[in-house]
């Protein structure tokens, strides 16, 4: 049977035949293989796997949301083009899980309208402050999404870094650009929010929540 190539965010997947699982178009069992890894949907720790990509899925997602509506208060201001840089990256991000989520078979949250609205609200709400409160949700969210894909990527190299490499890799260049993101924040005047610490740690906390609940449902 022939590959069929998947390449993205400058990661190439290809899905191949391999051991038998569902059934195809013929009738014939057939299974996915990641040829370029050792990874099959056979082989791989399929409950840690769903979780990440979920999760991560989500997360990709509400970050758009909350640059979106930083867009619609501050696009036409001096730092909007910031702000569109940094959405950009996102969305590259948001296609790849959503490339991953149907190669690996995972359900996306059942969550993803309420994080749809709040996404929204925050970075909106955040922006009426001004281009300070705006980069102090950006650094607050972003080191929240860094530390989060470091915990991913210590478990998978627990798990087996070979067989993960490619995942790894995408989460690993993920977390360098998100940590990018929280740097432009920072250099943006987000310390000077009102009420920067505090803001920051509620932002933290509702990001801490939405990992958990985006994991498990």
């Amino acid at each position: 049977m022939s590959c069929a190539r998947w390449v993205a965010s400058g990661c190439r997947w290809r899905l191949c035949s391999g051991a038998p699982r569902p059934l195809s178009a013929y009738g014939r069992r057939i299974s996915v293989r990641f040829c370029s890894s050792r990874m099959t949907l056979d082989n791989i720790n399929r409950a840690a796997v769903d979780r990440i990509i979920r999760v991560d899925h989500a997360g990709e997602y509400g970050a758009n949301r909350i640059y979106a509506g930083q867009m619609a208060v501050l696009g036409r201001t001096s730092v909007g083009p910031v702000i569109q840089k940094m959405w950009d990256q996102e969305k590259d991000h948001l296609k790849k899980f959503n490339e991953l989520m149907v190669a690996f078979r995972v359900r996306p949250t059942i969550l993803m309208p309420f994080w749809n609205v709040v996404g929204f609200a925050l970075g909106a709400g955040t922006a009426l402050l001004g281009r300070e409160g705006a980069m102090a949700c950006t650094v607050a969210v972003e080191e929240s999404i860094a530390h989060h894909y470091n915990n991913q990527i210590r478990t998978l190299m627990e798990e087996d870094p070979e067989k993960y490499e490619e995942l790894l890799q995408v989460i690993k260049r993920f977390r360098d650009e998100e940590l990018e993101h929280h740097d432009i924040g920072l250099e943006h005047d987000a310390e000077l929010a009102p009420a920067y610490a505090i803001l920051k740690k509620v932002i933290q906390a509702g990001c801490s929540a939405a990992i958990y609940l985006s994991e498990r449902f």
